[in-house]
């Protein structure tokens, strides 16, 4: 790909040297830093990069300049840097107008001049913004290939666990691509072994389970000791900022994940009311700062295991895995998330993974480019894979049950919705039934206050509706509600039949068994927001602590 570009702008020449030296001692050796004095000639600069197929990766700019302001430079830089982040200067005087540019124009950050000391005020910020360009933009010399077709249920399967997993990948369909079709010749693959994945230096994985795909690539599977402190079920919010806190506590700690950290939340193309970030950031951005912090202090991860039992021995507490694993740990936070509930309308199920799909992440919206896209919910997540598809397809139908948006999304999303030409609601509606051979080709809309049933051809349909806990793994000893919520706190001493076996009362957040603690959405009564997760996950490792100091 050649080193990405960072462009300087900014027409105070011994502003403009400050900022390029600075850049340059900290950058220079991976990326070419390219200085401009005015927004004229930085446009200029640009459009020879992009002439010479040269990436950049980041726009400094100052905003007061004569002829072209700092933002209607980063404005008019979009079309020939549409990857670019863009980083503005300002004085305490233009705060206001920074604030607006994000909504407006997509800016990135906005930084009060001076950044003295580089280290303390300049160097974090860029470090974020060009990890986040270079995770977008990934050097494909080394990239893993997958062969498959386009309505495959398994070939969509691998395709999320890699984008989950920031395993950058190519994609190649038999039906449409002459590559992906001689890739299938060259290894022999029949039908049945596709999708076929292909990584550098391994011979070929034909439809490999999850679990095999990711031994493969090098993904941790399988834990390093015989007990932990603390393990913890699920790498969601909850799950990892319990991980974080602990491990950075001291605590021996290990995540177990069945797919990919993030949870529902690592699927959402933005996250935008979460404390801390006025741009926003996607659910796959949080999750990744997420698994640095975990890593760095020291919890291990175990991916691609799913948990499918629970057992207490004595003060020691059992979490068995898919696959006749096991963890042993003394503490044990449940944060396993939940799924999302299945549609119950005909010919959905055997065209699930074929047209039919549950959430979606931000990187697969490219793929219903051009087309109509329905989507079935009318919760906040929902509203933002609403907004991610419209950037892509032709047009997006939301189907809601209720009569308006007002009582389950956020103001902000239903605004945006509302003024997004290529997004139409569909109120009081409902899916009847959906249709197709192989693959989803038509859709049934059953209109509630007149039963009247409409036939439309769709290719795509994406399912945002309720959550179902994934609990089943913890058998009876854990006291769940009949929808499979884990119930905490003070709670647990009004089951009936006495099941909470201490004198001592149970923690805010301890289950019915002593030294099992619940955080995030898995819990009875929980918010369902990302920051309240968060939350959660840390106030569990408070109460880990206190149950182990006792034991």
């Amino acid at each position: 790909m050649g080193r990405p570009t960072i462009l300087t702008v900014d027409d105070d020449p011994l502003v403009s040297e400050a900022i390029t030296r600075d850049l340059r001692a900290r950058y220079g050796d991976d990326h070419r830093i390219v200085r401009t004095t005015s927004g004229a000639a930085a446009l200029d600069v640009l459009a020879r990069l992009a002439l010479e197929d040269r990436p950049v990766a980041l726009i400094v700019t100052d905003q007061r300049m004569p002829g072209m302001t700092g933002i209607e430079l980063l404005e008019r830089a979009r079309e020939r840097a549409p990857s670019a982040k863009f980083l503005l200067l300002t004085a305490y005087a233009d705060t206001e107008v920074a604030i607006r540019a994000i909504n407006d124009i997509g800016l990135d950050y906005y930084l009060l001049k001076p950044w003295d000391p580089p280290a303390d005020r300049l160097y974090p910020v860029v470090d974020d913004l060009l990890g986040d360009w270079h995770a977008e933009n990934p050097d494909h010399t080394s990239d893993v290939r997958v062969v498959g077709h386009r309505w495959s249920d398994r070939s969509y399967e691998v395709k999320t666990f890699l984008a989950r997993n920031h395993v950058p990948y190519r994609w190649y369909d038999v039906e449409l691509d002459d590559a992906g079709r001689q890739l299938a010749e060259l290894a022999s693959a029949e039908p049945h072994d596709l999708p076929l994945v292909l990584v550098p230096d391994r011979d070929p994985l034909r439809s490999p389970s999850t679990l095999d795909l990711a031994q493969t690539l090098g993904l941790r599977t399988r834990p390093e000791q015989p007990l932990y402190d603390v393990c913890i079920v699920g790498g969601g919010p909850a799950g990892l900022a319990a991980a974080v806190y602990a491990a950075s506590e001291g605590l021996r700690t290990v995540v177990v994940e069945r797919e990919a950290p993030g949870g529902q939340a690592g699927q959402s193309a933005a996250i935008e009311n979460y404390l801390g970030f006025p741009r926003g950031l996607s659910g796959s951005d949080l999750a990744q700062r997420a698994i640095a912090q975990v890593s760095r202090f020291g919890a291990e991860m175990v991916l691609a295991r799913e948990a499918v039992g629970f057992e207490s021995r004595g003060p020691v507490r059992a979490v068995l895995l898919e696959g006749e694993a096991e963890i042993e740990a003394r503490a044990v936070v449940v944060a396993s998330g939940v799924a999302y509930r299945r549609l119950d309308a005909e010919g959905v199920d055997q065209l699930t993974g074929r047209g039919v799909y549950y959430g979606v992440t931000a990187s697969e919206a490219v793929q219903v480019a051009g087309d109509d896209v329905y989507v079935v919910g009318a919760a906040n997540s929902a509203g933002q894979a609403v907004l991610n598809l419209a950037r892509h397809a032709r047009r997006v139908v939301m189907v809601v049950r209720a009569d308006s948006l007002t009582a389950t999304m956020s103001s902000y999303l239903i605004e945006r919705i509302t003024a997004a030409p290529n997004i139409e609601v569909r109120y009081g509606t409902t899916v009847a039934a959906a249709r197709g051979d192989g693959h989803l080709e038509s859709l049934c809309l059953l209109h509630r206050d007149t039963g009247h049933i409409e036939d439309v051809p769709a290719a795509w349909l994406f399912v945002f509706i309720g959550a179902a806990p994934r609990t089943d793994w913890l058998g009876p000893a854990v006291a769940r509600d009949r929808q499979g919520f884990v119930v905490t706190g003070l709670e647990v001493q009004h089951l009936p039949g006495g099941v909470w076996p201490l004198q001592r009362p149970p923690y805010a957040l301890e289950t019915s068994v002593p030294g099992v603690f619940a955080a995030g959405d898995v819990r009875l009564d929980s918010m369902k927001r990302v920051a309240s997760a968060v939350g959660e996950g840390a106030m569990a490792v408070f109460l880990v602590h206190r149950y182990l100091a006792t034991t």
